[in-house]
């Protein structure tokens, strides 16, 4: 037994470096092809590193089959492309208290979510069940069809919501107003809306009587996917610095309204079947618990 838990450490430890690695060589990769177009237009600049990035983690992927290296990325990503916009020439950087807000935000975000990753991923054994759904569905297509959709979509996804980010902290002299304070309260409320609902998942699962419950506590009582929730409203929370300050960036709301589509159109109708599936209680949840807004639940009925 000891000598299989030190096997799983080393295991863990070896993980943890190809992790490190592949996400320092990423970043590496990012900064050479920022520098290399930095005469380009700055937005196209920001896509094509990010783009070079995803390249790099994506062949990590591959050596180690392993799609789920990827998962990090969406909350990690956010913090260097803030920074670029940060330092740019024109904005005044963090001697902008509202740059200082905004981007603070945006790492309270990006560690909490990092942290959860880490604390439920068990090293380069473990794959998210979804890429594996994939690999069987697609056999010999698989990695190309994990580039296009594992890798690249969620790039993407998150390159559009981090349009918010251009206006907001690339200015100079923008004062707080008061929308600032909505998103303030919004953003944060997000990040311990979805932190509390990872935390009472994870109570709930260690739980003697967990399959044997149809309905999880706290907020996943009155919502089928407050995490899920928590997430979107963080993206909206984020663009609302844009509207009062910088009101020519209206069109930077496709960012939080292409996450909502595809939390809405993709995630949670994938993960609904696969609970459903696993679950034959599942179904009696889903009739009495609001599906992504928090809601009051339904009543259970008496026969």
């Amino acid at each position: 037994m000891q000598a299989s838990t030190g096997i799983g450490k080393r295991s863990l430890v070896i993980a943890w470096m190809v992790v490190i690695v592949a996400y320092t060589l990423a970043g590496m990769a990012a900064v050479g092809v920022g520098f290399w177009l930095r005469a380009a237009p700055p937005l196209a600049v920001v896509g094509l590193a990010d783009l070079a990035a995803t390249v790099v983690i994506f062949v990590f992927s591959v050596i180690t089959r392993n799609s789920s290296l990827y998962d990090p990325y969406w909350s990690v990503a956010p913090v260097p492309i803030a920074l670029y916009w940060l330092t740019r020439p024109g904005s005044d950087g963090f001697a902008n208290p509202r740059h200082v807000l905004i981007f603070g935000l945006l790492c309270v975000w990006a560690l909490r979510l990092t942290g959860n990753w880490a604390l439920q991923w068990r090293g380069l054994e473990h794959e998210d069940w979804r890429y594996q759904d994939i690999q069987r569905q697609t056999g010999a297509w698989y990695w190309p069809v994990s580039f296009l959709g594992i890798h690249l979509m969620p790039t993407v996804l998150v390159f559009l919501g981090c349009l918010a980010l251009w206006p907001a902290l690339s200015g100079r002299g923008s004062t707080l107003n008061w929308l600032d304070l909505l998103a303030v309260l919004v953003t944060l409320g997000a990040v311990l809306l979805e932190g509390t609902a990872d935390i009472q998942m994870r109570r709930f699962r260690r739980a003697p009587d967990y399959h044997t419950r149809s309905v999880p506590p706290g907020l996943w009582s009155i919502s089928r996917h407050p995490n899920y929730f928590g997430e979107v409203l963080f993206w909206w929370g984020l663009y609302l610095f844009v509207p009062l300050a910088y009101p020519g960036f209206w069109w930077v709301i496709i960012g939080p309204l292409a996450i909502l589509l595809l939390f809405l159109g993709a995630s949670i109708p994938l993960m609904e079947r696969h609970l459903r599936a696993g679950h034959p209680s599942y179904g009696d949840y889903q009739r009495r618990v609001s599906i992504f807004v928090p809601w009051f639940p339904k009543r259970e009925l008496k026969l």
